[in-house]
C-alpha cells in the first residue's frame, strides 16, 4: 500500500486530516456562495496496457491529501457548507490487481469529508448540487472532456427551469483563487519541502562523490534516482538534467547518455518529490575533481551572483529584485571574462547579457516544480511575503564562438537553491549541498 494512500498521520501538532480540512474551509469562506468542483488527474496509458506511474492533480491534492485516481472534490459554499468526495468503490478483485482502495466510507472518515460517494454517481449527484447555486468554479479549458461534462450538468439543471429551478449563471476559473492559496506554504507544506530538500541534497552529494572521468551521464543519474528512492521520495520531481561539458549549455538537456570527460564540468539539475512536494537543486562541478583556472573564474561569478540574489529574498522585496541583483553581477563578470565589452548598465539595458544568461533567476516552488502563483499584481512585480517558496538559480552558458576566449568554450554553469521567505529574510532549504569551490573539491576527493 502506498504511503500516500494510507490514513493521514499526525504532523506538526495536528493531524493532516485537520490540515486539509482547514484548507477546504478557507476555500469555502472565500467562495461565499456557489460550488467548486476539482477533479484529480486521470491515469495515462504509456503503451498498450501499461500505464505511466500515477501522479495526482496538484490542485486536488492540495485540498484533499487523497492520492487515488478517479476522484473528484466538490465544495458547496453557503449557509450549509459541504465538503464532498467522489472516489472509487471498494473492489476486492481490482485491489488484487491494482492495490488498495479506500472506498467512499473509509475515505470520508480518514480524510475528513462531510460526505463521500462512488465516482459513478457523479453525473447524477452533481446536477442536484448545482440547483439554485449562483456560480460554478472549476478549472476551465484544461480538459475538453471535462468542459463538455460540466455543460451537460448545467443543461440538466436548466431542464428543470419550469419547476422554478435555476442553474448557475456564472462560470469562474478556480485557478485564480487556488493559485493564491497554494502560493503561501503552511507549516505542513514547509515540513514536506524541507524533507524533499534534504533527500535531494543527499542525492547531489552522492552524485558528486560518484563522478569521475570515464563514467557516463546515465550512471550519475542512476546515483540520483537510487538516493531519491532509498530515502523515501516517490519519484524525481522532474526529469533530471545530467549534462557534461557542452551539454550543460543546453538548458533542458535530458538525454543523459554521454561519457564524462576529464577536464569538463558536469551540471546536474535534479530534485526529488516527497509527499507531492518538489525540491529543485542545481550544482556544477569538475568531472576530474578540480576546477581549472577559467572554470573557477566563471564559477565564482555565478556563485557571487547567487549570493547577491539570495540577499534580496526577504519580505517586502520585489519578486524582480533577486533577478536584477544576479544580472548585475553576471554582466560585470561577463565583462571581466572578456565575453562582453562596454558599460555594465548599458549592457543590461540592451540585454546583451542574454547571450550568456537567457533565463530568469527563479520561479515559485511547491507541489509543482514551477508552482502556482502570479508573479505580478496590477501590472507590478509582486512583493515577497513569508511562506512563499522560490528557487534562486543564476547561470552562465558559454558556447564556443570566434569572439569567445577559447579557454571558456563550452562552459555551462548553474547554481540553484530553494528559498523559503521568512519574517526576517529567507531560509535556504537546500543548504545541504556544497557549493563553494573548496567544499566541492573536498567532497570529490578520491583518496
Amino acid at each position: 500500500m502506498s504511503e500516500a494512500n494510507v490514513k493521514p498521520a499526525q504532523a506538526g501538532g495536528q493531524s493532516q486530516v485537520e490540515v486539509f480540512r482547514k484548507r477546504r474551509e478557507r476555500v469555502l469562506e472565500q467562495i461565499g456562495e456557489g460550488v467548486m468542483v476539482i477533479a484529480t488527474a486521470p491515469e495515462a496509458v504509456r503503451n498498450r496496457d501499461a500505464h505511466y506511474p500515477y501522479r495526482f492533480d496538484s490542485y486536488f491534492y492540495h485540498l484533499t491529501g487523497f492520492a487515488e485516481p478517479e476522484a473528484v472534490l466538490v465544495l458547496v459554499a453557503g449557509k450549509s457548507p459541504q465538503q464532498i468526495l467522489f472516489c472509487r468503490e471498494k473492489n476486492e478483485e481490482r485491489e488484487i490487481w491494482d492495490g488498495f482502495r479506500h472506498g467512499p466510507a473509509a475515505a470520508r472518515e480518514d480524510f475528513g469529508f462531510d460526505a463521500a460517494h462512488a465516482i459513478e454517481e457523479l453525473d447524477e449527484v452533481l446536477p442536484q448540487l448545482l440547483e439554485n447555486q449562483p456560480a460554478l468554479r472549476y478549472v476551465i479549458g484544461r480538459d475538453l472532456a471535462w468542459d463538455e461534462r460540466v455543460l451537460a450538468w448545467l443543461n440538466k439543471v436548466r431542464g428543470k427551469a419550469r419547476s422554478g429551478v435555476q442553474a448557475p449563471e456564472t462560470l469562474i476559473d478556480a485557478r485564480s483563487l487556488l493559485d493564491e492559496l497554494r502560493l503561501f506554504k503552511d507549516d505542513h507544506e514547509q515540513a514536506m519541502m524541507r524533507r524533499a530538500a534534504e533527500i535531494s541534497a543527499a542525492a547531489h552529494v552522492a552524485a558528486m562523490r560518484a563522478t569521475r572521468p570515464g563514467r557516463s551521464e546515465h550512471e550519475i543519474e542512476a546515483e540520483l534516482l537510487y538516493e531519491f528512492r532509498r530515502q523515501g521520495a516517490e519519484a524525481p520531481a522532474y526529469t533530471s538534467i545530467v549534462a557534461g561539458g557542452a551539454n550543460a549549455c543546453v538548458l533542458h538537456y535530458v538525454f543523459n547518455n554521454q561519457p564524462l570527460k576529464a577536464g569538463d564540468l558536469l551540471l546536474i539539475d535534479a530534485g526529488a518529490e516527497y509527499r507531492g512536494y518538489a525540491a529543485d537543486i542545481t550544482r556544477t562541478f569538475p568531472v576530474s575533481g578540480k576546477f581549472s583556472g577559467p572554470q573557477r573564474d566563471a564559477y565564482e561569478i555565478v556563485l557571487a551572483a547567487q549570493a547577491a540574489a539570495i540577499a534580496q529574498v526577504a519580505p517586502g522585496r520585489s519578486w524582480q529584485a533577486p533577478h536584477d541583483a544576479a544580472v548585475k553581477v553576471l554582466t560585470q563578470g561577463m565583462v571581466d571574462l572578456g565575453l562582453l565589452q562596454g558599460e555594465v548598465d548599458g549592457l543590461i539595458e540592451s540585454e546583451a547579457y542574454k547571450r550568456f544568461y537567457m533565463h530568469r533567476t527563479g520561479h515559485w516552488l511547491g507541489l509543482d516544480v514551477h508552482d502556482a502563483g502570479e508573479y505580478k499584481q496590477g501590472g507590478e512585480w509582486r512583493k515577497l511575503q513569508p511562506g512563499m517558496t522560490l528557487t534562486v538559480e543564476p547561470g552562465l552558458y558559454i558556447r564556443s564562438a570566434e569572439d569567445v576566449p577559447e579557454a571558456l568554450w563550452n562552459i555551462g554553469i548553474r547554481i540553484e537553491d530553494d528559498a523559503l521567505v521568512t519574517e526576517s529574510g529567507c531560509e535556504i532549504l537546500t543548504h545541504g549541498v556544497p557549493k563553494s569551490v573548496a567544499e566541492i573539491e573536498e567532497v570529490m576527493r578520491h583518496d
